[in-house]
């Protein structure tokens, strides 16, 4: 029943669209470059006496789409080069396409200064205490979406090893279910193991932003801590940006962006992706086993010998573009895969052989969006159901140490019982957002996010056992409601609130839970010059608990479906400052001080025991957690060639919860607990990158460019454990230990960028890293990728 109302709901949306077709608007696009044939960013583009204009990207290319046709002026401005003018006529239907060669100037405007931003500026600047990642500045690396994040402030993903192993994002000390991720602000919830942020490829973004702490309303979400939002954007119309890497541990990437668009706005899309890895890297048993006393007696370091992951995704969407009716209306289908051997669980201790998971994604899609529907009125409607499925395999009758060797058992499964289950976790999005402006400089807007979950699981090893396999069901509905007002390079203000219901059914009974809460908040920021900004925010935000976290994930994650709601009290302080010397020497400043009080905060543990069994995860609720700490960012550039920066990132997350829980006697301990305002275990709370790129123009020929980059990661050593625990004594306690790793690059450009040779050097120094429980990463890594790219916009 639910695919049929998504597919009515599709139909209609469809049906509703096409009869209030109008007259066809135009199009227009092209490319800026300097005498020298190079391209030049951040130029503004503006049709005089209308409201359309763009702002060129790094590589030259400005869009401007749905314009009214008629006869204009276009203007180009751009500081360092001379402004053109040219008179155009935009015809309905047709995509006008106009190149300008600059001339460079060193003289001074005297009337008007023109300061053009990039997007990714653009979102930089926003009341909200937000940092957005140029993906495309990253397209000739071998990077997914995690690993661009690492390198944001305030942002560590944490992984428990190679290719496709489980990930965990801490964002100013909120991590895992705390965080939510979007794709062009469609919450992501539903996508499944096949489609994760540290799988898919960091070409497949035009930028990726990070809020910190308060989240905007019109991403529709319950997060506590924060979000991900991966933007796509749309900005060629006819291109392919294909890409493939090979690298150590047998690694291979392959990337394929690929758009084709008809003069009357017929439009096909399609990305695709595959990631291989057997993961046999070396691991460091003495370190990782630090509490066993066998360690000593095995040798330094053995490979891993069960880590092999693959997925392949593809991602086609068909429709139209550039209507008077609609921005874009795409039907779409998501289709992907993947295979993950699982080497260990939650800790090292237990070793696996032939413990494995398989996974798919069968999702089809709507989208549609329209800017000026009606004048000043916005619509944006989105909606998807994800039919795919997940299934774990345990039957091995055998048991494995770290030498490889099989120990044959009698009972089946390396776990347990062992297992082969399959589960549908089918769930569905509806999202709709409608925004109208009341002025120049106001605007109100609405957003509502459906989302239903639906899981039945399948035992294929023991069917008899199906009967106590009772669905279990999710709904939940996220409204907002916002009021913004904006002076451009003055001040804004956003007001908001967010109203949350959630719904969860068994097997269709009469077991129901519902539960509703309300939360709001503001965003302020003033501009005291245009390169000097300070920002405060304010959220009072709930989420609540997830289908995995309730009903557990048929892994290695127990479900707990007493856990409560979570509120935090989200508090965000920061300033951005940019200034020149010389005009050749650029700096720019960020910083940001944050406090957070959640109540009820629902945190990951290691649940004890004896066995393969003894290392999986439940969630618990703590009564109280408090974090304070800031992150800043430095930047500095030298002309077009020489970039570097440093970010830093402090942050202390204390447990305020007094008194333990006894569950035998389901009351409190009289007795303070010995935790009682203990740093909260297995988080880093200091952290830090740096990095370094030079860029040279014309290497050998005449558009070939060379870029050199470095970069370096530092993480402070944490406890795996409260740190009340245990002898008094530091090096007694178990830890994660300080972690820098060193990564080189070279990138070679020819002929403009249509055809780009990389290779990468990861952690050259061959440190040993952990990000969970002591968990291993990869170890030094070479990484040759070949990419090619051309746009016929």
């Amino acid at each position: 029943m639910q695919i049929k109302n998504f597919l009515l709901l599709g139909m209609l949306c469809a049906n509703v669209f096409f009869s209030k077709a109008q007259t066809e608007q135009a199009n227009l696009s092209g490319r800026l470059t300097s005498s020298a044939g190079e391209p030049i960013p951040a130029a503004s583009i503006k049709l005089q006496n209308s409201r359309y204009g763009a702002i060129s990207d790094d590589n030259g290319y400005y869009k401007i789409s749905n314009v009214k046709p008629a006869n204009y002026i276009l203007q180009i401005s751009v500081i360092g080069f001379k402004s053109q003018k040219k008179e155009i006529k935009l015809v309905a239907g047709e995509n006008g396409s106009v190149n300008f060669t600059l001339t460079e100037s060193t003289e001074l405007m005297e009337t008007v200064t023109v300061l053009g931003r990039t997007k990714v500026q653009e979102v930089n600047r926003q009341a909200f205490n937000v940092t957005a990642v140029d993906a495309t500045k990253l397209y000739n690396t071998t990077l997914d979406i995690s690993g661009a994040l690492d390198r944001v402030a305030g942002v560590r993903v944490r992984e428990s090893g190679g290719v496709g192993s489980n990930f965990n994002v801490s964002l100013n000390g909120f991590s895992g279910r705390h965080i939510r991720y979007f794709i062009d602000g469609i919450p992501m919830d539903n996508f499944g193991s096949s489609f994760q942020i540290n799988n898919i490829p960091i070409n497949v973004a035009e930028r990726v932003e990070v809020y910190k702490g308060v989240v905007p309303m019109w991403l529709g979400s319950d997060a506590l801590g924060g979000a991900v939002n991966i933007v796509t954007g749309n900005r060629h119309r006819n291109y392919v940006d294909a890409s493939y890497s090979y690298g150590s541990f047998n690694t291979h990437r392959t990337v394929l962006n690929t758009a084709a668009t008809t003069k009357s706005g017929l439009t096909v899309q399609i990305s695709a992706f595959q990631n291989y890895s057997d993961n046999n890297y070396k691991t460091n048993l003495r370190t990782l086993l630090q509490n066993n006393m066998e360690a000593d007696k095995r040798a330094a370091s053995v490979k891993r010998f069960h880590d092999v992951y693959h997925n392949e995704t593809l991602i086609a969407n068909v429709g139209v573009v550039g209507k008077s009716w609609a921005d874009n209306l795409l039907l779409g289908m998501t289709l992907g895969q993947n295979y993950k051997e699982m080497q260990t669980a939650a800790r090292p201790e237990a070793v696996y052989g032939q413990l494995h998971r398989r996974g798919n994604i069968v999702m089809p899609s709507l989208k549609y969006k329209k800017t000026d529907l009606l004048p000043g009125l916005d619509l944006t409607i989105n909606a998807n159901y994800n039919l795919g499925y997940e299934t774990t395999i345990d039957t091995a009758r055998a048991d494995y140490d770290w030498d490889g060797i099989r120990d044959p058992k009698v009972s089946m499964g390396e776990r347990d019982g062992g297992g082969h289950i399959e589960y549908k976790n089918n769930n569905g999005l509806a999202t709709a957002m409608v925004s109208y402006r009341l002025s120049e400089h106001q605007a109100v807007a609405v957003n509502n996010v459906f989302s239903t979950f639906d899981r039945k699981q399948d035992n294929l090893l023991f069917p008899d056992l199906n009967a106590k396999n009772v669905p279990k069901r999710m709904d939940k509905n996220v409204l907002g409601f916002g009021y913004s007002y904006d002076v451009n390079n003055k001040w804004s203000l956003n007001l908001f609130g967010k109203y949350i219901l959630l719904k969860s059914v068994v097997n269709n009974s009469n077991n129901k839970n519902t539960d509703h809460k309300l939360g709001y908040g503001t965003a302020l920021a003033y501009y005291f010059n245009p390169d000097l900004q300070i920002r405060g925010s304010y959220e009072l935000t709930n989420r609540m608990p997830e289908a995995n976290e309730i009903f557990g994930n048929l892994e290695n994650e127990e479900g707990n479906p007493l856990l409560k709601p979570e509120k935090s009290d989200n508090l965000n302080l920061g300033l951005i400052y940019g200034f020149k010397v010389n005009e050749v020497n650029r700096f720019s400043i960020t910083a940001n001080a944050i406090y957070r009080h959640s109540k009820d905060f629902i945190w990951s543990r290691i649940v004890g025991g004896t066995g393969p069994r003894r290392d999986y995860t439940t969630s618990d609720n703590r009564d109280g957690v408090r974090t304070t700490g800031f992150d800043t960012e430095i930047r500095y550039s030298y002309k077009n060639w020489l970039s570097a920066g440093a970010t830093v990132t402090y942050q202390k997350l204390v447990n305020l919860q007094k008194h333990d829980f006894n569950p035998n006697t389901g009351a409190y301990y009289p007795e303070e607990s010995l935790v009682y305002l203990d740093q909260m275990p297995n988080i880093p709370y200091l952290f830090g990158n740096a990095d370094v790129s030079a860029s040279f123009r014309n290497v050998f020929a005449k558009g070939n460019n060379l870029t050199v980059g470095y970069n370096l990661l530092y993480v402070n050593r944490f406890w795996l454990d409260w740190p009340s625990f245990g002898n008094p004594t530091e090096e007694d306690k178990l830890s994660t230990p300080i972690q820098l790793t060193h990564d080189l690059n070279f990138v070679y450009s020819m002929k403009n960028g249509r055809y780009n040779i990389s290779l990468e050097a990861r952690n050259i120094a061959d440190k040993a890293v952990f990000d969970n429980f002591a968990l291993q990463k990869p170890g030094r890594g070479f990484y040759l990728n070949f990419r090619y790219f051309i746009n016929k916009s």
